[in-house]
């Protein structure tokens, strides 16, 4: 039985509830559109590209399909489909920078895992199997996610959560051969199955996401914060089992990669050797906010860390204004820390995105009939989608 199943026969509100049908009817309908605006981001590119090959070799490319997998596949998708091909480096050199091919090992399994299994089955290659993954779990994702919020506000607050997860600018990474769409659901899922208190599967699934993505840690703190109440509420010593089993997929990494490569913390070494990653405590989001109101126009990155900022300060007052539940907040709380803790790649929409629940709180701050005010976010957020897939295309900002 999958987990999107097993959750559905076990929740008592039932999501076959007629009105939850109807938000996760237009909730899929936006998830179509926010697909869309994605296309024609890419297509730009694409467009653009065509354009480029045609004056410099004279011929035109017979479709655009090609050019369209090599945006999807872009930036850090380009690692995970090394993995896909290469596996995991057996040494990693001394001297080590991102241009060599054991700097993959700063990224996570699950998700190449997953896309090494779907390419032996699918037809198109790696770059399709990967963006096929996503399309597939990026569904899952946003009926998991309009499942917590039907399970806490209710189907309207369901309905605009899920519109909101499908067409917030950052959810351009849906489409990415990225790993968010993964743990998008893993994170979904586990939430849900805390709120259930069923704490081996919650672990379980926990566990999971901590071997997906390094943001997936806030399940941990999650896991710890719904164990705690348990314990604190009603005796439930069962409970630690979710937070002793959440951190095993993050543990597990770590102590593969020193096997494989016979070096001890070899993860952290190439995260701070190769990709110049360290840690700045928010000072690297400040001072790229600030040079942003200084030179508004002089940097797409400072501009997209700024956005960030004042937005995750929005989706921050929404949750204390809805008394977000512990779990899904504390979740939150930790995605957000890490996406202003690093010194390199700061505040980005797909950080930010990953910390969803916020977006179900802003649904609920926002639970009113103003339908010219609901029509306006959407269209912005749909208009950022496509203008933020374009842009990282033509590889102006760094995702």
């Amino acid at each position: 039985m999958t987990l999107l199943a097993t959750i559905r026969t076990r929740l008592h509100r039932s999501p076959m509830d007629p009105a939850f049908k109807a938000a996760l009817r237009k909730g899929l309908i936006g998830f179509v559109i926010s697909r869309i605006c994605v296309l024609g981001g890419a297509a730009i590119v694409a467009a653009q590209q065509v354009v480029t090959i045609n004056d410099a070799k004279g011929e035109r490319p017979a479709n655009a399909s090609g050019l369209l997998m090599k945006v999807f596949s872009g930036w850090d998708g380009a690692w995970y489909l090394r993995i896909v091909r290469y596996g995991y480096p057996h040494h990693i050199p001394n001297r080590l920078t991102y241009h060599q091919l054991p700097a993959r090992a700063a990224f996570f399994p699950m998700y190449p895992s997953i896309v090494r299994v779907a390419d032996k089955v699918l037809p198109g290659g790696d770059a399709v199997a990967g963006v096929t993954v996503n399309l597939a779990l990026s569904l899952i994702a946003v009926a998991l996610i309009g499942l917590l919020a039907f399970r806490l506000w209710g189907a309207r607050v369901a309905e605009r959560s899920m519109l909101l997860t499908a067409l917030f600018p950052g959810a351009f990474v849906l489409s990415f051969v990225y790993a968010e769409a993964l743990l998008l659901v893993l994170a979904a899922g586990c939430l849900l199955l805390l709120q259930r208190e069923r704490w081996l599967a919650a672990g379980v699934v926990a566990a999971l996401g901590t071997a997906t993505r390094p943001n997936g840690v806030g399940l941990v703190a999650a896991c710890a914060v719904a164990a705690f109440f348990a314990i604190r509420d009603d005796h439930k010593w069962r409970s630690l089992i979710a937070p002793l089993l959440a951190p095993l997929g993050f543990i597990g990494f770590q102590l593969f990669l020193w096997h494989q490569t016979g070096e001890r913390g070899a993860w952290f070494r190439v995260q701070r050797v190769a990709w110049n990653e360290g840690a700045s405590f928010g000072g690297s989001a400040v001072a790229a906010t600030y040079d942003f109101f200084r030179h508004p126009l002089s940097s797409p990155s400072d501009a997209l860390t700024a956005i960030s900022v004042a937005t995750a300060i929005v989706l921050a007052v929404a949750a204390w204004k809805t008394r977000l539940s512990w779990a899904p907040a504390v979740y939150s709380a930790v995605v957000v820390a890490l996406m202003v803790l690093p010194s390199t790649v700061t505040a980005r929409p797909r950080f930010l995105y990953t910390a969803f629940p916020l977006l179900i709180a802003y649904a609920k701050w926002r639970d009113d009939d103003d339908a010219d005010r609901w029509a306006f976010t959407y269209t912005l957020c749909g208009a950022g989608l496509a203008i933020l897939t374009a842009m990282y295309g033509v590889r102006g900002a760094i995702p």
